[in-house]
């Protein structure tokens, strides 16, 4: 039985390309933009751990403490709860998008916020203490890394609420348009990523830390 696919085709019917530009779906174009982004950030922090983990023998922290002396691991395992549970509010908001919840999707960027500004609150908090018994970037080239690791994460999660903010303004003032839309995605692939650094970040600095 013969399918449609070897039916005799008249070579000067077939058209290879269209004369006229259909234009590109604007969400996509940008999503994949912001996608090539992402990407760029992932490279960074590569980086960053790399010199980490060059940085977190003995001898790189020379007489000031280690990272078994200073982590808690379970006080950032509450830091880990909050972000995968802002991670999942915002989730829950992109949900909303779908069915054009507006109440839905901000009482979900609100919920995401919350949770997020907590994961902040709880990291000044420990850097206050690690500063009170003299863990500083100073010490040594180990904690130096360790600083540049884990507050860069944490300036990237600030920035994403700063986001989160203004995405709050502009749903309220203009409502899901193609621009706010596609800005909300952005911003979940985003907080998304932060997540997933921050898994290594947790196990590699904190807990392999602690263990070591």
């Amino acid at each position: 039985m013969s399918s449609s696919h070897d039916k005799p085709v008249d070579p000067n019917q077939v058209v290879l390309w269209s004369d006229d530009y259909e234009g590109h779906d604007v969400i996509s174009t940008r999503t994949f933009g912001f996608w090539m982004y992402i990407l760029s950030d992932g490279m960074l922090f590569a980086t960053l751990f790399a010199a980490y983990g060059v940085l977190s023998y003995s001898h790189s922290y020379y007489t000031g403490p280690t990272p078994a002396q200073f982590v808690a691991p379970w006080y950032t395992f509450i830091q880990t709860m909050a972000l995968f549970l802002s991670v999942l509010a915002y989730g829950f908001s992109m949900a909303s998008l779908k069915t054009g919840s507006k109440a839905g999707v901000i009482n979900g960027i609100i919920a995401s916020m919350v949770l997020g500004i907590l994961f902040v609150g709880l990291d000044i908090h420990d850097v206050l203490r690690m500063i009170s018994i003299g863990v500083t970037p100073e010490v040594s080239g180990g904690l130096s890394a360790f600083y540049a690791l884990t507050q860069v994460h944490a300036a990237h999660i600030f920035v994403g609420l700063i986001w989160m903010l203004v995405m709050l303004y502009q749903i309220l003032r203009k409502g899901f348009t193609e621009d706010v839309v596609g800005r909300l995605i952005s911003l979940r692939m985003f907080w998304q990523f932060q997540a997933v650094m921050w898994v290594f970040i947790y196990v590699f600095v904190y807990l392999w830390g602690y263990m070591s």
